[in-house]
């Protein structure tokens, strides 16, 4: 035997009520005016207190930009000239918009590796500088107070290997820290 179901009705109603129009409401003209009164409230703001133009020529004059400003990425170097990073994959992890890309390759040493591909999308960066503050190995930075530069073809957005160690010099850091550290005396301060 098939069970039967009961379709449920509902008792309630639904009332449409008809909101009046007038001629306000389709032409917009409360919102019209509001806007124009805010534009003539600036306007002779600006013209009776005589403020100074704030406009640049940009190509020609630039604004400082402050200390703390990101720039584009860049590679740092060995000694020996050879990209620091080691592949270890902290910058791609640590990255929210997924900008970066690294294939590792063996580098005949046992104990380290390299980057063959390391690719940064400049489209999808959001200029977070996590990446620079995940790498164990100070290989990437963000202190080179570049813009990322106006390009015809999203490809040409995508910083390779060679791209970023261009802009990059060689790195004073020393890898894990200050040298003689565990035998320092804690008493003494650096």
């Amino acid at each position: 035997m098939e069970p039967t179901f009961r379709k449920r009705t509902s008792k309630a109603t639904v009332r449409v009520v008809e909101r009046p129009e007038n001629l306000n409401k389709h032409l917009m003209l409360g919102g019209i005016i509001k806007g124009l009164g805010v534009t003539m409230r600036h306007f002779f703001t600006n013209v009776g207190l005589k403020k100074p133009e704030v406009t640049i020529n940009y190509p020609e004059e630039k604004i400082p930009y402050p200390a703390r400003n990101r720039g584009l990425h860049r590679l740092m170097h060995r000694e020996d000239g050879a990209v620091r990073c080691v592949a270890c994959m902290c910058c791609p992890t640590a990255c929210p918009a997924h900008c970066i890309t690294i294939v590792a390759e063996e580098t005949g040493n046992g104990n380290e590796k390299r980057p063959a591909i390391f690719e940064i999308d400049e489209l999808r960066c959001i200029v977070c500088g996590l990446c620079v503050e995940a790498c164990p190995c100070d290989a990437i930075r963000m202190d080179t107070g570049v813009h990322a530069h106006v390009v015809d073809k999203r490809f040409d957005a995508i910083l390779g290997k060679n791209d970023l160690m261009s802009r990059g010099t060689a790195s004073i850091a020393t890898q894990g820290g200050q040298p003689g550290w565990q035998t320092r005396d804690s008493n003494k301060t650096p």
